[in-house]
């Protein structure tokens, strides 16, 4: 009788782990899905600018303000959405985010005129902003603790996998117009149907909610949050400013104005370049998100800004496509590497009655500094007289060896306030 009362436990607890196991793999599905078709729909925008310009009749540098304008909201978004996920859950306020931005996405095919346009690009800016940091507190507190280097990267390679697939979707422009692309990028909406189906509320936070002793962030407000942890804060922003500057320095001026205007070479080329280094990216994102798994978060991302380094003239001083693209692999494998890290290393700095507003304020905030990145490279090149691969190098230089200072000085490595 005993023997069978035992084996009739273990047959139960394999079940559970066996359900557990089915819903984190669900969460880490839905979190990458979420992420992919929101990076998908901004990068439309960034595909169609001059076909969007066309049909309102207006300037290209009228039409570049709606990229501005995302970016310049986003950190209202992950303000307001963190703070909503942090009071009323994840799940239900990730559903929100991705409903909102599916239905700005399509309602920007229908807009009547530029300032309309621009004005739902600016709220498409607050939903985008507040997707990631409630993706990453619901991913990071759902699956196992031995998976969050490997969700972490999966998770960050969301965001190439959106580049990839709004290359693709570009290539039905012909076919769809700038419209039709943007009512397609309302497709995203299926994904808050996943999570509503399959993906359950974050057990940590369904603890949280039960255990009275820790002050919530209602009580505690996030002032109370950003005096008790002011030096976790400014360290946290610095480092996704640098981080950003990283990422967007590489990227933002690269393909059309480096590789097009400077090194002159035919758009099938750039094309080909553009592909290969986000599939580089992605798996730059995983492979160093499990090594975090087992060197610390900290020295995988110091050791993936350390590669950076070396790989810059490779990666701007050739004028062969071979090895230009051969350098530009290279350093998104390790750029975007560091980067799958990040999820993770933002997820465990925060504390737990903010984590759903902390890492993504701090990215957006981050990235909200790093939004001067075209003008500083483009400074940069013309003071130098030298052409842009010295600023292009310059900047992301200095912001990998910015990752790589701090992460190695990481404050957890001395005392710090935390909540109780």
């Amino acid at each position: 009788m005993g023997d069978n009362i035992g084996s009739l436990n273990a047959t139960s607890n394999r079940q559970a782990a066996s359900s557990d196991i089915a819903t984190a793999r669900h969460v880490v599905a839905a979190s990458f899905l979420a992420w992919m078709l929101d990076a998908c729909d901004f990068f439309i925008v960034l595909f169609t600018l001059d076909d969007v310009a066309h049909s309102f009749h207006a300037s290209l540098e009228s039409i570049l303000l709606a990229p501005t304008l995302t970016l310049l909201t986003r950190p209202i978004g992950a303000f307001f959405c963190g703070r909503a996920a942090d009071r009323y859950g994840r799940k239900p306020v990730m559903i929100g985010t991705i409903l909102v931005y599916s239905a700005i996405e399509v309602l920007s095919a229908f807009a009547p005129n530029l300032a309309i346009f621009l004005f739902l690009r600016a709220l498409f800016g607050i939903a985008l902003g507040g997707e990631w940091g409630v993706g990453t507190s619901l991913i990071m507190e759902s699956v196992p603790a031995s998976w969050r280097g490997m969700a972490s990267g999966i998770l960050q390679a969301g965001y190439p996998a959106g580049y990839l697939l709004a290359s693709l979707a570009f290539l039905l422009l012909p076919v769809l117009g700038w419209r039709g692309l943007f009512i397609l990028g309302g497709c995203a909406l299926f994904s808050a149907l996943y999570i509503w189906i399959r993906v359950p509320e974050s057990p940590e936070w369904l603890a949280q909610q039960k255990n009275k002793s820790v002050k919530s962030v209602e009580t505690l407000g996030l002032g109370g949050i950003i005096r008790h942890n002011l030096a976790l804060c400014v360290f946290a922003v610095t480092l996704m400013a640098a981080f950003n500057f990283m990422s967007h320095g590489s990227q933002d001026l690269y393909p059309k104005i480096f590789l097009g205007l400077e090194r002159k070479l035919p758009h099938p080329s750039i094309t080909l370049i553009v592909v290969l280094y986000n599939i580089a990216a992605i798996m730059g994102g995983l492979f160093f998100g499990l090594l975090s798994q087992r060197i610390g978060r900290q020295y995988s991302i110091a050791l993936a800004a350390l590669l950076t380094l070396p790989l810059l003239p490779l990666w701007t001083l050739p004028h062969s496509p071979l090895w230009l693209t051969v350098g530009a692999v290279c350093i998104q494998f390790c750029i975007q590497g560091a980067w799958g890290v990040v999820p993770a290393y933002l997820s465990e700095l925060s504390p737990p009655s903010v984590r759903a507003t902390f890492p993504g304020l701090a990215y957006q905030c981050g990235n909200l500094i790093a939004a001067s990145n075209a003008l500083l490279q483009t400074g940069l090149a013309s003071l130098l007289k030298t052409g842009l691969a010295p600023a292009l190098m310059l900047v992301v230089g200095g912001a990998a060896f910015v990752v790589l200072t701090l992460t190695i000085l990481n404050p957890r490595l001395h005392p710090t306030k935390t909540l109780t």
